[in-house]
């Protein structure tokens, strides 16, 4: 996607999948796939959308909120609002609303003990 990449109000957004050696994920992913990546310091990579604007998701040093994986990342444009929405329907939240050098975003997990994040831009 370009720089007019549209975020969607709680569509899925942007997907992080925890590394333990960020060189090595890097070096699998662009020979297996072709991905391109935007480096963020030694614990995090941005994958680049094929035209190489924009993310669709990145390579996170140590497991996504400490269980492992992949994290989805949904996108909100009122956070605040998305967090009590989520405990109303019977989410947990494990990670409340933090700073990133995107914008914000929280952790949670769903009844079935899923784990997603949602974020927002500012």
């Amino acid at each position: 996607m370009s720089e007019q990449q549209t975020h969607v109000h709680h569509a899925i957004d942007y997907v992080e999948i925890g590394v333990t050696d960020l060189a090595r994920a890097k070096a699998f992913y662009a020979a297996a796939f072709g991905w391109g990546f935007n480096d963020y310091g030694p614990d995090y990579a941005g994958i680049r959308w094929s035209d190489g604007e924009g993310e669709v998701g990145g390579l996170a040093v140590g497991p996504p909120s400490g269980s492992g994986g992949v994290l989805v990342l949904l996108f909100s444009d009122d956070l605040d609002a998305t967090v009590a929405v989520v405990e109303s329907a019977g989410g947990e939240v494990v990670e409340p609303p933090y700073a990133f050098p995107g914008g914000r975003r929280f952790v949670f997990h769903d009844p079935d003990g899923n784990r997603l994040g949602v974020w927002a831009s500012a």
